[in-house]
């Protein structure tokens, strides 16, 4: 770590193959023995030192055999097109847990866990993210492609709505959640279909969730 400061504040929507609940918010084993998620954000505003962040998205791709503290995790990051190079270098510097305290933020935690991490990637991304209403849409043109909705009551239709409060989380202070569907591409491929969704407003700090 070193004396660089930084903060995003933004939205964020992350869908993983894990059941509606995702027992990883609980410290549990994930679903189905092993983890694959898709997450993308945009930054409302940000910085980086002197490098300023704000309207900048990002998008990470992940992938790990078991759960995520087993390790041997795969990632690649795509970072939005529109960035200067200061920018790309902030960016990259975040979330690879870079200038951040030991453990404080997703990206830090992540880092410690990934044993292949791809080339970053500079491309257009498509984003959206309504917290409140629980819909998103991520794309990435050659890369990925999902969105997320509202989860149904299975009997009426009706929409059901959760949500996970996390008062000493790395991530997310309160996230909304849903359900997604994703295909990944490239350079990581996989597909998630109607799986675990959150829509959650991201406030990060080189020192965890400003809360």
């Amino acid at each position: 770590m070193t004396n660089t400061k930084w903060e995003i504040s933004g939205r964020e929507f992350v869908n993983c193959n894990c059941s509606y609940g995702c027992p990883c918010q609980f410290n549990a084993l994930p679903t189905h023995g092993f983890c694959q998620a898709v997450a993308g954000a945009e930054i409302e505003t940000g910085y980086h030192d002197t490098t300023k962040l704000d309207g900048l998205r990002f998008a990470g791709i992940f992938r790990w055999p078991g759960p995520i503290h087993h390790g041997n995790g795969e990632a690649a990051i795509v970072i939005d097109e529109r960035a200067t190079p200061e920018q790309r270098s902030a960016l990259l510097r975040i979330l690879s847990g870079e200038d951040t305290e030991p453990g404080a933020t997703i990206f830090n935690v992540f880092a410690g866990t990934l044993s292949k991490v791809h080339d970053p990637i500079f491309s257009h991304i498509d984003f959206e993210a309504d917290i409140d209403r629980r819909l998103g849409r991520l794309v990435v043109r050659g890369v990925t492609e999902g969105r997320g909705e509202p989860i149904k009551n299975p009997v009426t239709g009706a929409e059901h709505r959760v949500r996970i409060d996390m008062p000493n989380g790395f991530e997310y202070s309160l996230a909304e959640i849903g359900r997604g569907w994703t295909k990944a591409s490239a350079p990581i491929a996989f597909e998630l279909s109607d799986s675990y969704a959150q829509f959650a407003k991201l406030h990060l700090s080189q020192s965890g969730v400003v809360r």
